[in-house]
């Protein structure tokens, strides 16, 4: 782009001074030869400045050099043909100055008055010339500028804009980086030959005191009046916008400072309130502690009559001195129907209502095992043939943001009007520790200096990367039959003109051609090096758009395929922009991506064979990490692969258990009767196929499942249904029959006194669970909908199958045959007593009693509400996202990718201000809305993003967004030779500015108003402005740039929907990306509400690939607290009402849960399990297995009728405690463990350490801190059921046997120690 320029450059600086000093003359006038690049000389020339009466040239001085412009009368040092010299050379420019007309004014100024000046030889020396035939030319010149004038123009200039490149123009320009410029380097640059532009060596001298020349000659700095880039040069004029001016902008207000941490006296906030809570907690339980202890225990023997611990409740039953209960008539009869409230029976006669309820449907399922067997077997059949229509969900959108969220919403409308953002293909090189020697590169002469190249400059490495980078362009993979090549499927800007594919790269720089590596320029002797690959680098870093560098050599920067590379996204590790620093090259393959996941099997097939050849690829010279579009999602389908096995060890791990724990072991002799194994297995069964009638239902109805839920909730389901289990069984092991009484009816009378608790436990889950569907989170209603669904089967065959199961167990242990093999039957003459197990006596006779004591209770409470009160204060703390670093394999290439895409790219993802279609581009008033340059406010679309990016570390925006509005002003606006707008007069067809056709001429436009083309214009030439392709005459052709951010409907008559785009700052941690997605947005709202858009369907709104996996994490809070709220709500309600409606109950439950909860989220920021959809997925799964641990044992107690808290307590624990130990804790930690050998990091975060959190901490609540709990503050006895339980004790010391038929058992032998606590109104 530059060479025009510089032939004007060089064409102005062609000065003819006389050696002897003249006052008020010329040293050129007209030109005459040729420099030593072919551009025209100023022929040298001592007289006085002559009269301008050529129309044509007096035209031309008036547009470019206004200042100079004095109608007829105007005197100058310059002919037409330099005017048009000027005119013709002004092109470049003008399209990159004159969206701030000061700066394009200033800028004419300098070279004006150097070239047509009446009194030049006031301030330009000629330091040489060169005779020619007819007269000398100039070959060398001082020219002396004032610091003001110098100053004035660089000021105008330096922070104008190139919005196609998002770069600032005088990079182009200065021959350095844009913040590196000065006006000393500007000029110098553009004066000397080394740029291989200008015809000869031009010496400015920038200086505010008189120059004397070699001859004593004294030449005056020369000044000129600077119009400032905020000031106007006319009344037609505009000041520069704020975009291009800093000096029109307003203050920009200062970012927020970062939030303060949370301190109290400079300790953590949280973690002091939480101190002082358990403080308190501990003064005031401590002095309840003493205070029971003292008065009400009699520590201090203070009591003459020295009761025992029971005492006071012995006063009431009866307690003989060996401790054991003797019961008090008296005190059963001490309860009258006048003491019972309303609550306390309607509490138990509900409570008889589901014993009678589960005992007569125990007994008909006992009684026809087989019918309830196969209908059973039947319905989870069917239910699971909807297997075959399961639809399994993997695409992370459709898994993590719900259908109608704003992201998904801006998402659909950014693929429907532009199509969905590319598929990419990416390679990161760096070189081995071992190979890092710098690349000196000697400067161009005259200059004597070195600069320093990382090692990847060093050639050979170049090449071998331009050798890699071919053969990868050159893969070809086999898909339906026919050959693809990386040209089918890649994104081709330029097409149909240029069938390039877009590459990114450093080799861009040389069009991907060796030979343009080993280009050398040498002087003019031949000697030295004048310029090689490393100076053209240079160049194109500064200026990426460049059509040809400003070194000998004269190459283009625009890569093969037509677009700019720039140097922050093929370049990684450089340090500021300090390119040649860098250590890393990135190489990046972009190939289209379709709607239709159908259209991308054929870039899948390519990608696929494109990673096989990079992970075979060798190379000693690099270090290679690469990625493709398909790469996270193969690695996922692996490490789901890669942990079937671990997944099912750990499940046969539990299944084993399942199968022998159950069994209850009376002699060596019986032990393949006693043995359990095929109704252990059976109870699996029912568990897994409660998971396929799940799957099958929700398929039939059309909800898709995710990978979440095969890999959760048979975890969660065999938690519920193997507590179930144990409990029914050994319910029945430890159960002694009744006389008269048959096995269908002890079963039957097990599953009426069990059946409640499980109907608590499991309604309370599956009721949580449906509630908790009601997220917007996709994933996590999924899992809850599947979760409440798998639940409520499995306790419905539970309790129907696995009665009938467990009735035919029973019916061949009895009949003394072995487990697994029912046909062999053993001869047993001593008949085998049942015996309550190891693990029932050991919890009943020695934990239960050691719990209890006064000691411990306190000691309990104390360590379980300390830890409580440390996991709340941590809970704040937790990080939010996730690592995708996690979700790989631990020995996935993709995870050095992603290592060395932190520790490298420079620049983040790509971001774009969508403005929705509606929007009036025609329009002045429209227009200034969005554009951001000259006239255009600094509240606009354009202006508010550049005013963010000044602002990037607060705000994520790394550089002012590309504007086509802007681009198309300037590549409409007149002038140029030839213009960039041009049809062809017999066709009226577009001709494009590279063509040379004398039927082409410039657009028929309106007078432009204000810098803005007329309405019809506007609209009747942006078609041929997007198919323009940029080139050496006219650089702001929109194909490459804006092809695809600019929708015309209508026919090509309206604009539709349009986009800006920029990029975000380098994002590395989650955090970054949330705040990334929180400030764009905050953005757009800003613009919206600037602009007056009001209605939801035009406002403008910031779109990036990565918004939709991370909107989620900014509601992650909210909806973690509303999901786990609404599941603990359900349960609360649920437990009061099956506890017949027992509120204090269902609070200790609730209390209880969210205690478990809490210290789970105490345990993840100890462990460093961030919050997000996963950890979401399991805190809410937790609510449900924390049910079972607790609502068994609140049941218990709260049926119990021992007369104090601490008696019941012991006798819930010691019924219930060991069917949750031995049930759900022990079956789940034998499976967990095997978890923590998986290869998959996810596993291992969020199951194996969540999941032993939550047995963990739910065994330790439910086992040792809620009987404590319930033992202090446990709800009272419901004197209605002591009442109702007199009534029957009453009966049955009247009758010799049970009433088969009545509608309870009754207690008849307080002496005997009966098993379980589950004897509703009887037993305690």
């Amino acid at each position: 782009m530059e060479r025009f320029f510089w032939s004007f450059v060089s064409l102005m600086l062609l000065l003819n001074y006389a050696v002897v000093f003249v006052s008020a003359g010329c040293i050129w006038y007209d030109e005459c030869g040729d420099g030593w690049n072919g551009a025209k000389l100023n022929c040298n020339y001592t007289g006085p400045a002559k009269q301008l009466t050529n129309v044509t040239g007096l035209d031309l001085l008036q547009t470019y050099c206004p200042d100079l412009y004095n109608g007829s009368d105007s005197f100058t040092c310059c002919s037409t043909n330099q005017l048009m010299t000027i005119a013709g050379n002004m092109d470049l420019p003008k399209q990159f100055f004159s969206r701030c007309p000061a700066c394009y004014h200033n800028f004419l100024n300098i070279f004006c008055d150097m070239t047509c000046h009446p009194d030049q030889d006031q301030f330009v020396w000629v330091n040489g010339t060169r005779k020619n035939p007819v007269k000398s030319a100039v070959t060398a010149i001082t020219y002396v500028i004032a610091e003001e004038f110098a100053w004035g123009m660089f000021n105008s200039c330096k922070d104008v804009q190139m919005p196609s490149a998002n770069d600032k123009a005088i990079s182009i320009f200065c021959g350095t980086k844009a913040e590196d410029c000065t006006p000393q380097k500007w000029l110098s640059y553009n004066g000397d030959i080394s740029n291989g532009k200008a015809p000869f060596p031009i010496e400015f001298k920038i200086q505010n005191t008189n120059w004397t020349s070699p001859n004593k000659t004294v030449l005056v700095p020369q000044s000129h009046k600077m119009i400032g880039c905020n000031d106007t040069n006319s009344n037609n004029s505009l000041p520069c916008s704020c975009q291009d001016c800093q000096a029109s902008c307003a203050p920009v207000p200062p970012p927020p400072p970062p939030a303060k941490p949370f301190l109290i006296l400079s300790i953590d906030g949280y973690a002091f309130i939480m101190g002082c809570v358990y403080l308190t907690f501990v003064v005031f339980f401590g002095t309840y502690v003493l205070c029971y202890n003292i008065v009400s225990r009699d520590v201090f023997g203070l009591n003459e009559n020295n009761e025992s611990m029971y005492g006071r409740a012995a006063t009431r039953i009866g307690i003989n001195g060996s401790g054991r209960k003797t019961h008090s008539t008296s005190f059963i009869h001490q309860i009258s129907p006048s003491d019972l409230n309303c609550m306390e029976k309607i509490g138990a006669k509900f409570e008889l209502f589901l014993t009678q309820i589960f005992r007569r449907w125990g007994t008909f399922c006992a009684k026809h095992p087989i019918v309830v067997l196969v209908i059973g077997i039947v319905i989870a059949s069917a239910l699971a043939g909807g297997i075959a229509m399961s639809n399994v969900t993997t695409d992370p959108v459709k898994l993590w943001s719900a259908s109608g969220s704003q992201a998904r919403t801006e998402k659909d409308y950014y693929d429907q009007h532009f199509g969905p953002f590319y598929r990419t293909e990416q390679v990161l090189i760096s070189r081995p520790a071992n190979q890092q020697a710098k690349v000196t590169h000697q400067m161009p002469p005259p200059s004597i200096d070195t600069m320093d190249f990382s090692s990847l400059f060093d050639k050979d490495f170049m090449k071998e990367v331009l050798q890699l980078q071919a053969n990868i362009t050159s893969l070809v993979a086999v898909w339906n039959g026919r050959n693809v090549t990386l040209s089918d499927i890649c994104f081709k800007p330029l097409a149909p003109d240029y069938e390039d594919c877009t590459i990114e790269s450093p080799l861009q720089y040389y069009q991907n051609d060796p030979q343009n590596l080993d280009k050398v320029a040498y002087d003019s002797s031949g000697f030295f090096v004048v310029a090689d690959y490393l100076d053209h680098f240079l160049h194109c870093v500064q200026a990426p758009a460049s059509i040809s560098d400003t070194t000998p050599l004269n190459m283009s920067c625009l890569s093969q395929y037509g677009a700019p590379a720039f140097p922050w996204i093929i370049l990684g590790g450089f340090d500021s922009n300090n390119y040649q620093n860098s250590t890393a090259f990135v190489l990046t393959f972009v190939v289209n991506n379709h709607l239709k996941e159908e259209d991308n099997a054929i870039a899948e097939a390519w990608e696929k064979v494109f990673i096989d050849y990079m992970k075979n690829y060798k190379n000693d010279h690099m270090i290679i990490s690469f990625s493709s579009e398909r790469s996270i999602q193969d690695e996922l389908d692996r490490e789901s692969s890669s942990d079937v096995l671990t997944i099912v060890i750990s499940y046969f791990i539990m299944f084993a258990y399942i199968s022998i724990a159950l069994g209850q072991f009376n002699s060596i002799y019986t032990i393949l009767i006693d043995s359990k194994i095929t109704l252990g297995l059976s109870g699996v069964a029912i568990v897994l196929f409660s998971v396929a009638a799940s799957v099958g239902f929700f398929s039939y109805i059309g909800v898709p499942m995710t990978l979440i839920i095969i890999e959760v909730v048979p975890f969660l389901v065999l938690a519920v249904g193997v507590d179930n289990i144990f409990i029914l069984v050994q319910s029945y092991q430890r159960d002694q029959r009744k006389p008269g009484e048959t096995l269908e009816e002890q079963i039957g009378r097990i599953v009426g006194n069990v059946g409640p608790s499980m109907l608590l436990s499991s309604c309370s889950e599956s009721v949580a669970f449906f509630f908790g569907a009601m997220t917007d989170m996709p994933a996590v209603r999924e899992f809850s909908l599947y979760a409440a669904m798998a639940v409520l089967f499995d306790f419905l065959l539970q309790i129907t199958c696995f009665i009938g199961l467990m009735a035919l167990d029973a019916k061949r242990q009895e009949t003394h045959r072995f487990d697994c093999c029912c046909c062999v039957q053993q001869k047993i003459t001593d008949k085998v007593e049942k015996s309550d197990g190891f693990l029932f006596n050991i919890v009943k006779n020695y934990y239960s009693h050691f719990l209890m004591l006064e000691w411990v209770r306190p000691l309990v409470m104390l360590i379980f509400a300390g830890w409580f009160c440390v996991s709340l204060a941590m809970v704040f703390h937790i990080d939010i996202g996730l690592d995708q670093s996690i979700s790989m394999p631990k020995d996935s290439y993709v995870l050095n990718y992603f290592k060395n895409l932190t520790a490298y790219l420079s620049v983040g993802a790509p971001v774009y201000f969508v403005m929705p279609k509606g929007h009036n581009y025609s329009s002045m008033a429209g227009q200034n809305l969005i554009c951001g340059g000259v006239g255009c406010p600094q509240n606009s679309l354009l202006g508010q993003v550049y005013r963010a990016s000044l602002s990037k570390n607060y705000t994520y925006i790394a550089q002012p967004a590309s504007s086509w509005v802007d681009d198309y002003f300037d590549w409409l606006t007149p002038g140029g030779n030839p213009t960039c707008c041009r049809f062809n007069i017999k066709t009226g067809d577009f001709c494009p500015s590279t063509v040379k056709n004398e039927t082409c001429a410039p657009c028929p436009l309106h007078p432009f108003v204000k810098g803005r083309p007329a309405q019809d214009d506007f609209i009747r030439y942006l078609p041929w402005f997007l198919e323009d392709n940029p080139g050496l005459t006219c650089a702001k052709g929109g194909h490459a740039a804006y092809g695809s951010a600019v929708e015309l409907i209508a026919n090509k008559t309206a604009v539709g929907a349009t986009y800006y785009m920029t990029y975000h700052t380098i994002l590395k941690t989650s955090a970054d990306y949330i705040n990334a997605l929180q400030e764009a947005r905050k953005i757009a709202d800003n613009i919206s509400e600037s602009l007056n858009l009001t209605k939801p369907d035009e406002k403008v709104f910031a779109y990036s690939v990565i918004y939709v996996f991370y909107e989620q994490y900014l509601t992650i809070v909210r909806n973690t607290v509303l999901n786990l709220g609404v599941c603990l709500f359900a349960i609360l309600l649920v437990t009061i009402i099956l506890l017949g409606f027992d509120i204090h109950s269902g609070l200790i439950v609730l209390l209880t849960i969210v205690m478990i909860l809490m210290d789970l989220m105490g345990l993840m920021y100890l462990w460093e399990i961030s919050l997000n959809a996963v950890s979401l997925v399991n805190l809410v799964m937790a609510v449900g297995i924390s049910v079972e641990f607790c609502s068994h044992m609140t049941r218990a107690f709260a049926i119990s009728i021992e007369p104090t808290r601490v008696l019941r307590a012991k006798d819930s624990l010691s019924h219930m405690g060991s069917s949750v130990l031995s049930g759900i804790t022990l079956t789940k930690l034998g499976g967990i463990i095997v978890l923590a050998f998986s290869k998959s990091q996810l596993f291992q975060v969020f199951y194996f350490r969540m999941y032993l959190g939550i047995v963990l901490f739910g065994a330790t609540h439910g086992l040792i801190f809620l009987p404590v709990l319930l033992s202090y503050i446990g709800p009272n006895v419901n004197k209605a059921k002591i009442y109702y339980s007199s009534l029957e004790e009453d009966k049955g010391q009247n009758d010799t046997t049970r009433n088969q038929n009545s509608d309870r058992d009754i207690l008849v032998d307080n002496e005997q120690q009966d098993p379980p606590s589950y004897n509703s109104l009887d037993n305690a």
